[in-house]
């Protein structure tokens, strides 16, 4: 069975891609599983060069098959912030209250400006050096007015998704993974895979 590095030490987001990729015959290993490798500096002006990087550098520290993925919230009042920089909004060590009353200030200083918003998730793989598959995924929704609900991880408290009538963070993890800008980017890439490895 190949071996595929998921490049990502971020709990919540393994958990979700093990459930995503549950179905695919390859042996999944995370960043914690391997020796430490120094972050790269993650340079991109696009959630795609993003994760493109990450797969093309860890795939070559490592030297094992590699997908990773660049994800974030882009917010249209905000002029797509804080996109590429979702992770670091404000400052790296913020805490996501933190980000999102910033994010409930600049909104609220404009309020005849739609809350509309999308998470996008950005999946490269890298195998031998090559970039051997791509794949993006989104889901659109709206900043919600407070933060609501423990589940989930990040953005997800603010992020209120209409067909269900909650946040990210109201729903089940099975809930969350049918609908999600990850799992749209991991079922595209489990498909892929199931049609012969590369």
């Amino acid at each position: 069975m190949k071996t595929l590095l998921v490049a990502t030490t971020n709990p919540g987001k393994l958990r979700e891609i093990r459930a995503l990729m549950a179905d695919v015959r390859v042996k999944l290993i995370a960043l914690t599983d391997i020796a430490p490798i120094e972050e790269p500096e993650e340079t991109g002006a696009t959630f795609e060069e993003n994760a493109r990087l990450k797969a093309r550098y860890y795939a070559a520290h490592s030297g094992i098959w590699t997908v990773a993925e660049d994800s974030g919230l882009v917010i249209d009042a905000l002029g797509g912030e804080p996109g590429v920089r979702s992770a670091r909004f404000l400052r790296p060590d913020a805490s996501y209250p933190q980000r999102f009353n910033e994010i409930f200030r600049r909104l609220d200083a404009q309020p005849d400006r739609p809350r509309t918003a999308r998470f996008v998730a950005a999946l490269a793989s890298v195998d031998d050096g090559e970039v051997v598959y791509e794949t993006t995924g989104a889901v659109e929704g709206e900043i919600a007015k407070v933060a609501r609900g423990t589940s989930g991880f990040g953005y997800d408290p603010i992020f209120y998704y209409p067909p269900y009538g909650k946040t990210l963070a109201e729903v089940s993890e099975e809930e969350k993974i049918a609908v999600a800008h990850r799992g749209i980017a991991f079922r595209n890439f489990a498909q892929w895979l199931a049609r012969g490895l590369p």
